[in-house]
């Protein structure tokens, strides 16, 4: 078995590669495209069966069917339990995709990780995909979502989907790459959520050290230094099968499409800033504001992602990375790749548009 090293580690190199997700997608797609209705059974036959070779469990072989669990104070039965030497080792939950996964589904699946002490998880419809770890801190039993994406998405989490394979749990290899991802998730959150005072601390060093005269110069790109490093973190997070690397020279491209034809196209060596290029390019040209009014627009629960001042309706609290559009809207900026791709293609869609991610996405 030969070995690749991914974010500073020596993992053994499985079959399961950024390009084998890629066929799978396409094969699940096109399945559920013309069957998006569904139910668990066919999903289970037509979609996930393919989605368990891909990582390496056959069945009957390593994958048992319906397997008993205690959860509740009752006997249930998980869809499939993922097993070495007898004993499981991870438990599959799944849904049809005319289901959509919900906290009930959730918590029913970290109850049998918890009471079957089974270390790894997975929630899934065949459309959406959720992860999970069980871990044992200070005699405490949790369950956390290590993370969660969607079909056409599930590229771009190789790393995680690497360590739910059977060569990185029979070789106890999965517990390194998830706690490297949990290490590099710990220092982007510390970045973030301690930015201003990071950002004081660099501008006090370099002063000292080097001169007073480059003061406003450091405090005008400290912050951006820091925002350069959570993105890197997270592109080391989402890392292929070839390991990190920076984007490549023309940085994150962003295309819109009508009708299928290219109609512009926008590219940055940051996420955040090609991504502000491409929302003021529909504010300006294509009346993205009237589409998405009353302001401020929220298409979640909780964040706002364009609104006409930086602070959020009830005004205690501010945009974490607001970027100023044309008119004076503001743009929320601060989110992971992943929700940065979302949000653009949710806008371009409200402006019956299309968009074609390239280069470092």
């Amino acid at each position: 078995m030969g070995y690749i090293d991914i974010i500073g580690l020596n993992i053994p190199m499985i079959a399961m590669d950024k390009s084998a997700v890629r066929e799978y997608v396409e094969q699940a797609q096109s399945v559920i495209e013309a069957s998006p209705q569904m139910d668990e059974a066919n999903t289970k036959a037509a979609v996930l069966r393919d989605f368990l070779d891909l990582l390496g469990w056959e069945i009957p072989t390593n994958t048992q069917l319906e397997y008993s669990v205690k959860a509740f104070g009752k006997t249930y039965k998980v869809d499939y339990a993922l097993v070495l030497e007898g004993v499981p080792v991870a438990f599959v939950e799944a849904k049809g995709v005319d289901t959509s996964l919900t906290e009930n589904h959730r918590e029913q699946l970290r109850a049998y990780l918890k009471n079957e002490d089974v270390n790894l998880g997975i929630l899934t419809n065949g459309e959406e995909y959720e992860f999970f770890r069980r871990r044992v801190i200070d005699s405490k039993v949790e369950v956390n979502t290590l993370g969660e994406t969607n079909l056409e998405e599930l590229p771009e989490r190789v790393t995680i989907l690497r360590a739910f394979t059977k060569d990185a749990i029979q070789n106890d290899e999965w517990k390194k790459i998830l706690d490297r991802i949990n290490e590099l998730k710990n220092a982007r959150d510390t970045l973030e959520n301690e930015k201003d005072d990071l950002a004081e601390d660099i501008v006090e060093l370099l002063t000292e050290n080097v001169s007073e005269v480059i003061s406003s110069h450091a405090e005008s790109q400290s912050k951006e230094l820091i925002d350069r490093l959570v993105e890197n973190i997270e592109d080391e997070i989402e890392v292929d099968s070839n390991g990190p690397s920076p984007p490549p020279v023309d940085g994150y491209i962003v295309n819109i499409l009508e009708d299928g034809a290219t109609i512009q196209s926008f590219s940055d060596s940051q996420q955040r800033e090609v991504m502000a290029e491409v929302v003021d390019y529909l504010v300006a040209e294509h009346g993205l504001i009237s589409e998405i009014e009353p302001l401020p627009y929220i298409p979640g629960r909780k964040k706002v992602i364009i609104n006409d001042q930086r602070s959020y309706p009830d005004e205690e609290r501010e945009m974490r990375a607001p970027k100023e559009l044309t008119n004076g809207y503001y743009l929320e900026t601060h989110d992971n790749k992943k929700g940065k791709k979302r949000e653009i293609r949710r806008l371009a869609k409200r402006c019956g548009l299309e968009v074609d991610f390239d280069g470092g996405w």
